[in-house]
């Protein structure tokens, strides 16, 4: 099995060479003292990390998975040990608030950092992972006596954090939880109900766990302008900011995956729990989208993650697996068969694993960058673009970058062959745990809703030409260069069909809404395809500049150019696929009866 290697240099491309991260930071008053020095520094300590403590239990932990005897959850062999060290670093306070224990550093930098966790073990890294929201929704609308409470803990990785959100009958449906909060003469509220799929709801890593529950209050109205929002501990703090009593809610089973096995995802019975109410009576889910952007990030993340490692494998055996000759002539005359490598249908899967590996890093660490402005830009007007931008983006990202990441995780599989489908390789537990990531923080389908629906037509394009104007500028500033006529011709006349693909199905909507669900899957798809078409062309100007200037390494340079020719030429086509489908309307969708869609 192979051994997770981080891809520093890449990340490093990504955020220096492409991103200019260190002058991106210079401009945010409150990250100006993050310099590259620092920043290489970090990365290459979490590295060391991820290959040394995490990568060698990715396996074990899948294969033992984790243990539940009476609302007691069990962690696989060594994960207790890694969290503990992982806090002994400091990892989880990078880029917290120092009033509470963090280090004050930049959201993006913390993607990096969560990327190679999540590429070395993604079952581990979603214990920590999902402290992250919990702390950002305590920071944005808790009370100071709350962040007084729980940040401390929760940022130092004494304490963990969960969202206890949906319920058996409701899925994504918020609007119909059940979960009530009764109000209580000492201001609490005695929480009582079932949630389901909570990620880290129970383990052994911490001493405390910190749930983020939706619930009802009794005089709430109907649907999601009902629903409030509770901190709810597994432990009652105690004045003195320790553990207390038990509080009443337990873990009733873990369920029995089709992947991360070693994350406990848990079924959470709250009977009559303490809690208070974080935020104003029924604005939860308002509140609660602070913590899902920020998971819906770090899903996106795991797409990434998913085509990084299955490509580190699969090219790890490429290379050495022996397997027929060549066509057009032996390219190994000395061994007994090529390497697999030189085959182009072999090349193909390869390609494609690196170009959505590396093109979903720069789309999630650009993305970042903006949650950088969003929070902290010196200007109103900064943070109101970045986040009309992540707002754009996120779903993009979310559902796109999970789903290309999950075909180069088969791709992963199928450059094996046989192999590929034996455990011992490590290719199918890949496949396995990142089909997940199409499901949670929103299926595929509820962000292509999400992206065509609230953010294209609901905003009558605002945000879609917020976003094409950005590609229409880089075209033009690169329009005259011989290198870049290749990527800028197909990206302008794409940047031009965007729009006028939206008018069409705006048009048709008008008629009937549901040609907005007809043609969102597909329009989400094209605009991923697009989006990364903008960053390819993007990398492959800065590897231009740098081989023009004999900057670094020419022979990475070269291959990125070369990789974005490859996107250019044999996956950015897919868009015309994606235009036909969408042309090809509702009706051919509805017309079979559903009484009569089985016989």
């Amino acid at each position: 099995m192979t051994q997770y290697k981080a891809p520093l240099r890449d990340m490093q491309f990504v955020l220096h060479d492409m991103l200019n991260i260190e002058q991106h930071y210079s401009n945010i008053p409150a990250y100006a003292d993050t310099n590259r020095e620092l920043i290489d520094s970090i990365l290459e300590t979490g590295a060391q990390f991820a290959e040394q403590e995490l990568s060698p239990i990715n396996r074990s932990g899948d294969e033992e998975g984790c243990h539940f005897n009476d609302g007691v959850v069990t962690t696989p062999k060594g994960f207790k040990e890694a969290y503990g060290k992982f806090v002994e670093l400091g990892f989880g306070a990078l880029g917290a608030d120092p009033e509470y224990g963090g280090q004050g550093l930049p959201p993006s930098l913390g993607i990096a950092m969560s990327e190679m966790n999540g590429t070395a073990n993604w079952s581990w890294s979603m214990y920590p992972g999902l402290s992250h929201g919990a702390v950002n929704t305590i920071e944005a609308h808790g009370s100071a006596e709350q962040k007084a409470t729980y940040l401390g803990k929760l940022v130092s990785g004494e304490w963990t954090g969960t969202m206890c959100l949906t319920e058996s009958h409701a899925g994504s449906d918020l609007g119909l939880i059940r979960t009530r909060a009764e109000p209580q003469a000492d201001g609490t509220y005695k929480i009582t109900g079932t949630k389901i799929f909570i990620s880290a709801g129970e383990h052994d890593m911490a001493e405390n766990i910190v749930h983020i529950v939706l619930a009802r209050l009794p005089d709430a109205p109907k649907g999601t302008k009902g629903i409030s929002l509770f901190i709810v501990p597994k432990f009652l703090p105690t004045a003195e900011g320790g553990v207390g009593a038990s509080n009443s809610v337990k873990c009733g089973s873990i369920e029995h995956k089709m992947g991360i096995k070693a994350s406990a995802t848990c079924v959470m019975n709250f009977d009559g729990a303490t809690g208070v109410l974080i935020g104003p009576p029924n604005r939860g889910l308002n509140c609660m989208f602070t913590f899902m952007n920020t998971a819906r990030i770090g899903t996106a993340l795991q797409g990434v993650c998913a085509a990084e490692g299955s490509f580190q494998g699969a090219l790890e055996y490429a290379r050495d697996r022996l397997a027929m000759r060549s066509l057009s002539g032996p390219k190994a005359p000395d061994k007994e068969a090529d390497p697999i490598i030189v085959h182009p249908a072999v090349r193909q899967m390869l390609l494609t694993q690196k170009a959505f590996a590396e093109g979903g890093r720069a789309m999630v660490y650009w993305l970042s960058s903006q949650t950088d402005l969003m929070t902290s830009a010196s200007s109103e007007e900064e943070r109101k673009a970045a986040d009309d931008l992540m707002s754009f983006l996120t779903p993009i990202a979310k559902a796109f970058l999970t789903e290309v990441g999950y075909e180069a995780a088969n791709h992963g599989v199928q450059v094996y062959g046989g192999h590929g489908f034996i455990r011992e390789w490590g290719m199918e537990q890949i496949v396995r745990d990142t089909r997940i990531a199409l499901l949670y923080e929103g299926t595929t389908q509820i962000q292509a809703l999400d992206l065509l629906g609230r953010k294209v037509l609901q905003t009558q394009g605002a945000m879609l030409r917020q976003f094409t104007k950005i590609v229409h500028k880089f075209c033009q500033a690169h329009e005259g260069e011989a290198g870049q006529a290749e990527f800028v011709r197909e990206l302008t006349r794409l940047n031009k069909e965007w729009g006028e693909l939206t008018t069409q199905i705006g048009m048709k909507a008008m008629q009937n809404p549901d040609e907005v669900g007809a043609a969102a899957v597909d329009y989400m798809m094209y605009a991923g395809y697009v989006t990364m078409a903008y960053l390819w062309a993007w990398m492959a100007a800065v590897a231009q500049e740098k081989l023009a200037a004999g900057e670094g390494d020419a022979a990475f340079y070269q291959a990125k150019i070369q990789t974005a020719q490859f996107y250019f030429k044999r996956i950015l086509p897919r868009t015309y696929a994606h235009v036909a489908a969408i042309q090809g309307g509702l009706e051919v969708l509805m017309q079979i009866d559903a009484d009569h869609m089985a016989f």
